[in-house]
């Protein structure tokens, strides 16, 4: 039998960025190798109708054993990991931090968040300091996988159908497109894809992505007066005419962001990429008016077409859902206090796979993995989070 320390530590090393400019789905090869071993892995530990689809996504599931009129349960979560810095990840261990500054190997330090307090004397995960960790949502899924086990062991407690999948393409708001909601089989599902342990989350933002386009006017900078229009300067003031305050270093709670993920441009062409979240709908759409009413206006400086928008709706909300099946959240409390874990409803300052879901028919709040830090270098787990964890999700399925 497998750890969840050890399944995660081989999961992490798989390659599974994903890439939003690549329009295939999973959006990067490494997504099916990780895919293909886990549908292999739960094909041997007995999971039922195991596979991985031609998009990547895998599904399994365990049936019922004594109490069978007990609802079926999901469980998910996501195989990618964020683009926002590398992810080819050297997990290293600690086998029992002592409170002070965690030196990584590349001069990363790790050192002034509070949380590190609780951490003392605990096994710890960190990376190099060269990428992710992945434990969004890497943590996630070896949980999952642990629970399987136990669950299909000759003394695994009596429980409804437990429903498995595993999805690409999460962190670039696509790991909902293609999910087989009536094949899944699930009455309602929980993502494990939260953070600290405790966590218990059923709000999440309304999110959108917007990418700013500006063409200029290339002209030797010897003769441009009154002629060069250019691009990067443009895409400049746009940024510069969005509220700073609304960023998400200075925000918190249920506050809403404009965030510049990326840039690129020259003089003649510029772009800009922005998501943006907030958890008010109504909020929501007067940011994505504010994108637009600043493109006009630098149209009308600089000439019609000088700048466009492209917005596009990712996910909404999913309190509105999932607050109408209170009896999910109820079964999620109780989980996490037979284990001796205190549940902490707080909204989710992003989003999941299952905000999608529950609006496709499937109610589906989050779950804490136990990680810190996520999408940057200094991401890290505690190792007894993740058994803790294994422990809650058996509490949660079994009748």
């Amino acid at each position: 039998m497998s750890s969840v320390k050890e399944r995660f530590l081989r999961y992490v090393q798989v390659e599974t960025t994903s890439c939003e400019a690549n329009e295939c789905c999973p959006s990067t090869p490494g997504q099916k190798v990780l895919g293909q071993m886990l549908a292999d892995e739960l094909k041997a530990m007995g999971v039922q109708d195991a596979f991985m689809d031609e998009h990547g996504y895998v599904y399994g599931f365990i049936p019922a054993k004594g109490k069978t009129d007990a609802p079926a349960i999901g469980l998910i979560a996501h195989m990618d990991t964020s683009d926002a810095v590398p992810g080819a990840t050297k997990p290293r261990v600690i086998p029992a931090y002592d409170g002070g500054v965690i030196r990584l190997e590349n001069g990363v330090e790790i050192s002034g968040f509070d949380f590190l307090d609780s951490l003392k004397g605990q096994e710890l995960i960190v990376t190099s300091g060269d990428s992710v960790l992945g434990a969004d949502d890497k943590a996630g899924v070896a949980e999952i996988m642990t629970l399987c086990e136990r669950m299909l062991a000759p003394d695994a407690p009596d429980h409804g159908k437990i429903c498995i999948a595993f999805t690409p393409d999460e962190e670039i708001g696509r790991g909902a497109d293609l999910f087989d909601v009536p094949g899944f089989g699930a009455d309602f599902a929980y993502t494990v894809d939260g953070g600290a342990l405790g966590e218990l989350e059923y709000e999440c933002f309304n999110a959108a992505s917007c990418i700013v386009r500006v063409k200029g006017v290339s002209i030797h900078p010897g003769s441009a007066k009154d002629q060069m229009i250019n691009a990067s300067l443009v895409a400049m003031e746009f940024a510069g005419m969005l509220p700073p305050w609304e960023r998400p270093e200075h925000t918190e709670g249920y506050e809403g962001f404009y965030h510049l993920t990326g840039m690129s441009g020259n003089e003649e062409a510029a772009e800009l990429r922005y998501i943006l979240r907030d958890h008010d709908s109504a909020k929501l759409e007067a940011k994505k008016a504010m994108m637009t009413a600043v493109c006009e206006m630098l149209n009308r400086r600089y000439g019609e077409g000088t700048v466009t928008v492209e917005l596009k709706d990712w996910y909404r909300n999913m309190r509105e859902i999932v607050e109408q099946h209170p009896e999910i959240l109820d079964r999620a409390k109780k989980a996490f206090s037979a284990n001796g874990v205190e549940p902490v409803i707080q909204p989710i300052r992003g989003g999941t796979d299952g905000a999608r879901l529950s609006f496709e028919g499937l109610p589906c709040p989050n779950l804490s993995t136990g990680g810190y830090n996520y999408h940057g270098r200094k991401e890290l787990i505690p190792v007894p989070a993740m058994e803790k964890m294994v422990d809650v999700l058996v509490s949660l399925v079994k009748a």
